[in-house]
């Protein structure tokens, strides 16, 4: 079968994935490029020109072939933890979507990354070591030019999936965030850079473990961890001016004080905080909806006041702030708080983080401060689960909640599933199939007596998954190449989203779109974000088409896709870094590499 090709009107365009790609590379330099590599899917003319003859079999494949044969090796695996450690194919993975979310991403991932030291085989992405931060410029410097790098995750992994400080091993966060940016949002894989900052580690298991491969010491905080994340920041902005800088996972103070610092100066993002709280607040918004409530009616408690909670109750705040024309205080007293001492008062021991939240002390003196305790006082319509408390929700606090709100918006967000705060099942059962729910891993659909005459129906449950809304941002800010990411073009994401909602036609639909559409999701996010950057003065990039259908075309021009285009010898003395296979190169390796390339990079190489 011929390679796929495809028209457009801005083919012309840098990222342009219409037409051939030039290629200066030939023989065994060629199929060992992960993103040039089509294995025994190079057509006989290819192979020719570019001296694969003797180095391939002879039959030609597809690339539908090609993932057939990595689908069975995957069905192979015996459990959730081996096909994670296997899956090497984007093409696989987008074919297999729904099925395969789970296991590149939420829940396992978090297995992957507590275990990571015991399953290495190879390096992925840039470590970044605190006692040498003299060397942070120049390590970051081998993964390419000026021009070469679109987007960067970095983590210090403090603060993993609901598990913890995992040291080094965050590592595969970075690489999976990146994998989800490609594969649910066309950002280009050989134009991101996944990062961990290693500062140290206050798990004592992995300081007692022989086989852990980070600083073996006790995290380093204070003035010079300050330093080196702001030495790290610099540096990648000196290096790579265009770059998105995503920060994933660091403990609660120094993902929000970090955000604070940096987003006036740079366009980045915060995941746990900015991104928990969009997808969120676009589903509630979306039962909101449902219910024939607004924003101004929520009373929101939100149980376990971490970066999560509070990035949620920061989105939801600014959200009824706007739509109510009131001020941020104001809005904020609609938001109640618990978090392990029960709930934040002025009495309380908190952070700044949690400041803008706290009730007044001397009314909840002498009071149970417990989530039932406050949910009979407080009488929410909405409660959400970012504590990691597994059954927390209990029957008797729904119940409670239930009396004064008919249709309860209930969102057990916690990861990874074992530390959910209540199970889809059961909040449907103690609420008669009336409860509002999305979670923060995968459920199967509930079925329940619960139609008319009592009557079985399935009520799909949605998971309130970042990647709904995370990559469709980022997506929207490297297009655009924006100076900023503003409050506004996070709003235009939340409404972008919520606009999809399947629940908007069907009662029994799930809150938010499902991820076997996700990138559609991701070019309306990034329409949504890119017309907002440009009404706020951030786009920098020339010619944006302002008509919606020419910017939808414009963006899905630009999104990399897992076919395979023809390839075009060219000297290499004129070629670009591209074409003489030099993009990612230092550092490129095992999993980042071939998640995000052909799949004949895994199947028909044998990685």
């Amino acid at each position: 079968m011929a390679p796929q090709s495809k028209t457009s009107k801005f083919s012309h365009l840098p990222l342009s994935t219409s037409g051939p790609i030039d290629c200066a590379i030939t023989g065994d330099a060629l199929l060992n490029t992960a993103y040039l590599n089509k294995g025994s899917a190079f057509p006989p003319e290819e192979r020719r020109q570019f001296n694969l003859t003797s180095l391939l079999p002879q039959s030609v494949q597809t690339l539908e072939q090609q993932t057939k044969r990595a689908y069975e090796q995957y069905s192979t695996r015996g459990d959730d933890l081996a096909k994670n450690t296997f899956l090497t194919s984007l093409k696989l993975l987008q074919e297999h979507m729904k099925e395969m979310f789970s296991v590149v991403y939420t829940p396992t991932e978090g297995d992957a990354i507590q275990n990571y030291s015991s399953l290495f085989r190879r390096p992925e992405g840039c470590f970044l070591n605190i006692n040498d931060q003299d060397r942070v410029l120049n390590d970051l410097s081998q993964w390419g030019q000026a021009e070469d790098i679109d987007y960067i995750v970095v983590t210090d992994g403090e603060e993993i999936l609901g598990i913890g400080d995992q040291g080094v091993g965050g590592i595969l966060i970075s690489v999976a965030k990146l994998v989800l940016t490609t594969l649910c949002a066309g950002i280009h894989p050989n134009r991101v850079l996944p990062v961990v900052l290693d500062c140290g580690t206050d798990n004592e298991d992995l300081l007692k473990d022989d086989l852990y491969l980070g600083l073996r010491q006790k995290r380093i905080r204070g003035e010079q961890y300050d330093k080196f994340v702001d030495t790290f920041v610099h540096s990648a902005r000196k290096l790579y001016p265009r770059a998105y800088i995503h920060f994933e996972d660091f403990g609660l103070s120094n993902a929000r004080r970090f955000l604070e610092k940096y987003r006036p100066q740079i366009p980045c993002f915060n995941d746990d905080v900015q991104g928990t709280g969009c997808v969120t607040l676009a589903a509630i918004k979306a039962a909101l909806h449902a219910n024939k409530e607004k924003l101004s009616d929520i009373r929101m408690i939100i149980f376990g006041a971490g970066s999560a909670g509070v990035g949620i109750a920061d989105q939801v705040r600014s959200a009824i702030a706007t739509e109510g024309n009131i001020s941020e205080q104001e809005a904020a007293k609609q938001i109640w708080l618990i978090d392990k001492p029960g709930l934040l008062t002025t009495k309380s021991d908190i952070n700044d983080a949690q400041k803008d939240y706290v009730k007044d002390g001397e009314e909840w003196q002498g009071k149970d401060t417990n989530l039932l305790a406050v949910v009979k006082g407080v009488r929410p319509n909405v409660l959400i689960g970012t504590s990691t408390v597994p059954g927390a929700f209990t029957e008797e606090i729904v119940k409670a909640m239930q009396e004064h709100a008919p249709r309860p918006i209930i969102f057990p967000l916690s990861n990874p599933t074992r530390l959910h705060e209540a199970k889809p099942a059961d909040l449907l059962k103690w609420t008669n199939g009336k409860a509002r729910v999305a979670t923060g891993s995968p459920f199967d659909p509930v079925t329940g007596p619960w139609g008319e005459d009592g009557k079985d129906v399935t009520i799909e449950v949605s998971e309130c998954n970042n990647s709904v809304v995370f990559p469709g941002i980022g997506l929207g800010c490297v297009l655009s190449r924006a100076k900023l990411l503003t409050d506004r073009m996070l709003v235009a994401a939340v409404d972008g989203v919520a606009a999809l909602s399947p629940a908007l036609k069907d009662p029994t639909s799930p809150l938010l779109p499902d991820v076997d559409v996700v990138r559609d999701v991701s070019v309306r996010v990034a329409r949504d974000v890119i017309q907002a950057a440009v009404k706020e003065g951030v786009a920098t990039e020339k010619d944006i088409p302002s008509d919606d259908a020419d910017l939808e075309e414009w963006i899905r021009e630009q999104m990399w896709e897992p076919r395979y285009r023809p390839l075009r010898l060219v000297n290499a003395e004129d070629a670009t870094r591209e074409a003489k296979g030099e993009m990612g190169r230092v550092g490129t390796v095992d999993r980042l590499k071939d998640v995000v390339s052909h799949v004949a990079s895994a199947v028909d190489s044998g990685n």
